[in-house]
């Protein structure tokens, strides 16, 4: 049987990003996925955002890792030559009650280290997005957009530089942890069983069911998986707005946000649709629900503008209705078992967050 330093299963942005790192700190590492190549699932379904770090309770992962990842991602960006553009965003209120929740997310998103925050009256923001109604508005400089399949080609290209193997087509089935060594059997075409000192559960949306089929796993430690699917209207032609336009946040989601892709197309949503199964099909009598959350901001939607776009699912670790999940990075310390690190409830902002839980990754494994 062959033994192996690292496996990690998903190909992902944030599965790319933790083989990149434990691939340039010297590490041997195969990254595996069931997919034909990466990012084939909640990674290139999102609204391609880097996120400033503004909603999430202080000291949360969610927040730390967002603020510390997206001040990796820039740069970054930068270096590579990945398209991305620091457009900024406004929350609008457009009530009274809204005006008066914007200091507080502004309040949360200073204590989590977001830069530049800054409540301008109606006219201010108006004067900056002209076809924008509102009542009052919350700025955040910092936020921007990217292409995200060009930034985990450029992970997966930093990844392979450094040695890292990528092995598709190739579902990790089941694992079995024993003498501090984890036992990967791997299906697809050409079934192997391979062994290693460290290996990453990164599945994403499938990472509860894989961590079940883990033998040696403490099942108690595994999360129960539910799935948000989140359905994207987009707007024929030009975007009215040049910057991102999020309503104030409802509960399971930031609202039916606008955003714009770089070449200038206006996309809406995503909204909150628990479902059983993983289905991307988006219906189109949801657009009814969009045009009136949109108009609240935007009344200059016309009717018919907006057409089905595409889907995502956030991988949720808690039901509806109960209070937001952190992300989880479980390594031995938590469960016990050596050389095993799963990733839980990885949604957004976990493509902005991705370098950060990475760079966690590596510390965790080499302290666990």
């Amino acid at each position: 049987m062959e033994e192996v330093d690292c496996i990690v299963a998903g190909a992902g942005v944030v599965g790319l990003a933790v083989a990149r790192a434990l691939a340039m700190s010297g590490r041997e590492v195969i990254l595996l996925d069931s997919a034909e190549g990466i990012g084939t699932e909640t990674s290139s379904r999102n609204s391609e955002v880097i996120h400033a770090g503004i909603y999430y309770p202080a000291n949360s992962l969610m927040a730390r890792f967002c603020v510390a990842g997206r001040r990796m991602l820039y740069p970054y960006c930068e270096e590579r030559g990945v398209p991305h553009r620091n457009c900024g965003k406004l929350i609008v209120a457009t009530n009274a009650q809204e005006d008066t929740m914007l200091a507080g997310i502004k309040a949360r998103a200073e204590a989590n280290g977001v830069e530049g925050m800054r409540v301008l009256t109606a006219a201010e923001a108006i004067a900056m997005e002209p076809n924008l109604q509102c009542t009052s508005a919350l700025h955040s400089p910092t936020t921007g957009i990217i292409d995200s399949h060009a930034y985990m080609l450029a992970l997966q290209g930093d990844a392979e530089n450094a040695g890292c193997t990528p092995v598709f087509f190739s579902p990790v089935v089941r694992a079995r942890a024993a003498d501090r060594l984890v036992e990967v059997e791997v299906g697809g075409n050409d079934p192997m069983t391979l062994r290693c000192r460290l290996f990453v559960n990164a599945a994403g949306l499938h990472a509860p069911f894989l961590a079940r089929h883990i033998e040696g796993m403490p099942q108690d430690r595994v999360p129960t998986a539910y799935y948000a699917k989140g359905n994207y209207f987009t707007l024929a032609g030009r975007s009215p707005f040049s910057r991102l336009i999020y309503p104030v946040p409802v509960p399971g989601g930031l609202g039916v946000h606008l955003t714009i892709d770089l070449g200038g197309q206006a996309r809406f949503g995503p909204d909150v649709e628990w479902v059983d199964t993983i289905d991307y099909q988006v219906d189109p009598s949801r657009a009814d629900s969009f045009y009136a959350a949109v108009r609240t901001y935007w009344p200059g939607l016309k009717d018919g503008g907006l057409q089905p776009g595409y889907a995502g699912i956030r991988p949720k670790i808690v039901p509806k209705g109960a209070p937001g999940q952190d992300f989880v990075v479980q390594g031995p310390q938590t469960h016990g078992v050596p050389g095993l690190i799963n990733l839980f409830g990885i949604e957004s902002p976990g493509l902005t967050a991705s370098m950060a839980i990475a760079a966690h990754v590596l510390e965790v494994s080499t302290t666990g």
